[in-house]
């Protein structure tokens, strides 16, 4: 929340919450049912008592006796590196920032890993811009709440530690149910050489991870009136190209840099000017540091070698991409913005329709 306008904020934010009605969920009147269970109840609670404990709490509401109900409370904090557990709960936390600082919240929320919903109340065109493009979360939601999930309006998931991809209800959701023929059919034999030095890997693949990520595509999708809904294509990140042939690793680089993410290729022949000559050991996979993806065309010992490798990290998921036709889609993030334009004056598109 911005300096100059917190404390107006709150105080409407106050007032608001003294008209929500807490009780029984299937009451229309409803605004706030119980919490799932007593363990989870008791969870929340404690939580707030500490933040009451420590002065944190700027305000709560009374529950009711009965049924495992928290009373909706609004907990002040520095920042995003304050909240050490996701709270399943009516909890809201305010973090106060200058508006001079606002690029470092971003890049604190970003440093957390997970991504899976950014919501932003503004009517300055720019900062809708300039933060849809640097947060790293998969559904951003602009002057409305941040619930949604509509098939092929608002396809639903994050990035980084809080998803995958590619998004429910989007337009490649079904297609990464199944599996190309190749990739049930390929056999291509591992290939052995010198093995590489992990440091001499990590050295290139710190050199090529500084780069500016620049939309790739953009789609309007379905929505109401009043409602602008685009799904966005990103470069995932560094791909690790490990062929197992240095033709192989040379056809992976470049479908990944045709969708604009950095790669690294690792197989014996490749020229030293555009990778690494040798055999990368698969058990490197578990240390090595950012990277996004990993493809590598082989045989079913050494690809099960390379699974084992990348479910030993901690952090988020890199995929193993083991067929030529799966590497694109691979190569991408999805990211939907969902605005509500009648917040910013109205829907510009119909004012500026022809009255015909």
């Amino acid at each position: 929340m911005q300096d100059d306008i917190a404390d107006i904020i709150l105080e409407m934010l106050h007032g608001a919450m003294d008209e929500l009605d807490l009780g029984d969920p299937w009451s229309l009147a409803t605004d706030i049912g119980p919490v799932i269970n007593a363990q989870a109840q008791d969870s929340i609670q404690t939580y707030v008592e500490k933040a009451r404990q420590d002065g944190r709490l700027l305000k709560q509401l009374r529950a009711p006796n009965s049924g495992y109900f928290v009373g909706p409370a609004v907990i002040e904090v520095t920042g995003i590196a304050d909240i050490e557990m996701e709270v399943f709960g009516p909890v809201l936390h305010i973090a106060r920032f200058k508006a001079e600082n606002y690029d470092r919240v971003i890049d604190n929320i970003n440093a957390s890993g997970y991504g899976l919903t950014f919501g932003l109340h503004t009517r300055i065109d720019d900062r809708v811009k300039n933060a849809s493009s640097a947060v790293h979360a998969g559904n951003i939601y602009v002057n409305r709440n941040q619930i949604g999930a509509v098939v092929e309006s608002q396809p639903f998931g994050g990035q980084g530690l809080s998803g995958t991809g590619p998004k429910a209800g989007g337009p490649r959701y079904v297609q990464r149910f199944q599996r190309p023929a190749e990739a049930l059919q390929a056999e291509t034999a591992a290939l052995t050489g010198p093995e590489v030095d992990a440091s001499a890997v990590q050295e290139k693949i710190d050199a090529l991870s500084w780069y500016e990520a620049q939309e790739l595509e953009s789609q309007a999708m379905s929505g109401p009136t009043g409602e602008a809904n685009t799904l966005t294509l990103w470069p995932r990140g560094l791909v690790l190209c490990l062929g197992p042939s240095a033709q192989d690793a040379s056809l992976q680089a470049g479908t990944a840099r045709r969708r604009g993410c950095p790669a690294l290729m690792i197989a014996p022949g490749v020229d030293p000017a555009y990778g690494i000559d040798g055999f990368l050991p698969r058990s490197l996979l578990t240390t090595l540091q950012d990277i996004a993806v990993v493809a590598l065309w082989s045989d079913q010992t050494d690809l099960r070698s390379a699974r084992q490798a990348l479910a030993a990290r901690d952090g988020a998921l890199i995929p193993l991409v083991s067929a030529a036709s799966e590497l694109d889609s691979y190569c991408v993030h999805e990211r939907h913005s969902c605005i509500d334009t009648t917040a910013a004056g109205g829907n510009a598109s119909l004012l500026a329709a022809d009255s015909d």
